[in-house]
């Protein structure tokens, strides 16, 4: 009878023990992904040939930090306030990073979309000047070469590109800016605490994010910028901003169509590659496996 319970104990045992650490293991990896890392499947070409249709990537969420919010109300379609954790480091030019899509159906207003990632190379960093001058990536003051300078080439040597079903007509879509894939800015990107003066010019670059900021509708009314019901001459910004484009500069949804992302919106940076399959082939791409980004 004592052999007979000993037996059933020791089995509970070790029920218990494989539940406790099936349990633990759970919540660390859990953990990890809240705060640490986390992966994603590219689902296509935009950001050829760094990232192929069809790789896993691996974020790291410690270099800008980890972001809490309330997933709950996100998902209803809720504007969250959205919180950082102290990171290990800062973004850099030419990091490829992966980050909610900042709109809706509604282009006109910013609204993280909590279901949508968007995967791109980060161009422009807060505080930069972005331009492109004959289809090349440029910052005022920094001889950096920026993004896939081959595929920029190539799209400045296309002729008639709207043949081919690109895209032209650029951020912010105004006549009277008029830029295009080519001929872009000069674009300053905002950085929090930075001033900007309030005109026709900056309220068509910036009514987006401030219109975010400030919860209230910017306007241009008779010659005057209005917030609100109110005049306004000067804004300083509140947050930091990015600008991002794909390496496929011919197939890529970036910040030369819908605008700067929001610093909020940024999930983490892509370091790794750990799994690759060709989806037409089905065939693991072993080549590509903890493949190091550049």
């Amino acid at each position: 009878m004592n052999i007979g319970m000993n037996r059933i104990r020791k089995w509970l045992n070790t029920v218990l023990n494989i539940v406790f650490w099936g349990i633990c293991s759970c919540v660390i990896l859990f953990l990890l992904q809240l705060f640490c890392f986390a992966s994603f499947k590219i689902p296509s070409d935009s950001m050829e040939p760094t990232l192929l249709d069809g790789d896993y990537i691996l974020v790291n969420k410690l270099v800008h930090g980890a972001r809490l919010f309330d997933v709950s109300a996100a998902l209803r379609n809720e504007e969250v306030p959205i919180y950082r954790l102290p990171g290990f480091g800062d973004l850099k030019r030419n990091d490829v990073i992966v980050f909610n899509f900042p709109y809706r159906k509604e282009w006109s207003c910013i609204r993280m979309d909590i279901m949508r990632f968007f995967v791109k190379r980060c161009i422009a960093l807060p505080g930069d000047t972005l331009e492109i001058r004959n289809g090349l990536y440029a910052i005022r003051g920094c001889n950096e070469i920026l993004g896939n300078r081959e595929a920029q080439i190539e799209l400045a040597d296309l002729e008639n590109p709207e043949e081919w079903g690109i895209v032209t007509k650029t951020f912010p879509n105004d006549k009277h800016l008029d830029w295009n894939i080519r001929e872009f800015g000069p674009l300053p990107i905002p950085k929090r605490g930075q001033s900007v003066l309030l005109n026709d010019t900056s309220y068509l670059l910036y009514r987006q994010l401030i219109g975010w900021e400030q919860k209230k509708k910017l306007r241009l009314k008779n010659g005057n910028v209005l917030l609100g019901d109110s005049v306004v001459h000067q804004y300083r910004f509140m947050k930091n901003y990015y600008f991002v484009s794909g390496d496929k500069m011919a197939n890529s949804k970036d910040s030369r169509y819908w605008g700067m992302l929001p610093e909020e919106y940024i999930v983490g940076k892509v370091t790794r590659i750990w799994y690759s399959k060709n989806k037409n082939t089905d065939k693991t791409r072993w080549e590509r496996i903890m493949k190091r980004i550049e």
